[in-house]
């Protein structure tokens, strides 16, 4: 129910983190949030900045907030060098925003750096003219600040190439579950095809698990769609989906279920699939 409530928003690892978490403190703490830093931070899907924002914010306790507005405005007004991405730069701007924080009033100061970081200090096109740190910004009296933060790695983007085959008999289609560790897991897909590249559909037919399912069985191809693509945040997703209409069953693995068609959409899906089939009646 959860997976199916939160589908759409990505971001699956969090939806699993926060099952597992609230568990853990109905089954540790009783049902109650724990109050300190080192058991905040132990929680599953909680890291530090996470942990520090929660600390601050709802138990007022003197830990410093570090997320990516906060480390552009330290980089900028202190002209800081130091690469924001790599395990010394991240210790050492933790150690400068703890020892700026308002240790009187943590959440107030937590939430006025990031705002600040977000609204005036921005990535791009900072509002450096209406900034009231503009006279003592090292990075604005140095002529820097579009070059500051740094960071050492780049992000690398993967392509991947996915076919979806909806094997339709009569009224069933065929579905199954990703639970491998990977994009979408604990979500419903149909039968997927990846290869290194987009597929004709005699290449897709041709493939030995597709001609071994497809053996003896009467069958007609009733749709090939146009290629979609999915932007995420480390991988950019395109493929085409392929419905076949089947004369009688086939024998997929026991990872696969038999769904009714006016049933499947109460199955958790991922945007990329829910996208194709809002485009059409499957």
């Amino acid at each position: 129910i959860v997976f199916k409530l939160w589908e759409g928003l990505g971001y699956y690892s969090r939806c699993r983190n926060l099952l597992e978490t609230a568990r853990l403190v109905v089954s540790k703490y009783n049902g109650q949030f724990p109050t300190t830093y080192k058991e905040i931070v132990e929680l599953k899907g909680i890291g530090p900045y996470t942990a520090a924002a929660i600390a601050s914010f709802a138990f007022s306790l003197p830990y410093a907030v570090v997320d990516g507005n906060v480390l552009r405005v330290l980089s900028r007004f202190f002209g800081l060098a130091q690469p924001i991405d790599d395990v010394a730069g991240r210790k050492m701007y933790n150690l400068l925003a703890d020892s700026l924080l308002a240790t009187e009033q943590p959440a107030a100061y937590n939430q006025a750096i990031m705002d600040f970081g977000a609204t005036i200090c921005k990535p791009k096109i900072p509002l450096c003219n209406d900034c009231p740190f503009q006279s003592i910004c090292t990075a604005f009296k140095d002529q820097i600040v579009d070059k500051l933060p740094i960071k050492s790695k780049r992000l690398l983007k993967k392509n991947r190439y996915f076919h979806y085959i909806i094997f339709r008999q009569k009224h069933t289609i065929f579905c199954k579950k990703r639970i491998e560790k990977d994009i979408w897991q604990n979500l419903y897909e149909f039968y997927l095809l990846e290869a290194e590249k987009i597929l004709s559909i005699d290449e897709i037919l041709q493939t030995s698990d597709v001609k071994k399912i497809l053996s003896d069985i009467s069958h007609t191809i009733t749709t090939v769609s146009v290629i979609s693509k999915q932007q995420l945040t480390h991988q950019l997703i395109s493929g085409i989906f392929i419905e076949i209409k089947l004369e009688e069953s086939i024998a997929l693995t026991d990872d696969f279920i038999a769904v009714e068609e006016k049933n499947l959409f109460h199955l958790p899906m991922p945007k990329f699939i829910l996208s194709y089939l809002s485009t059409k009646k499957v």
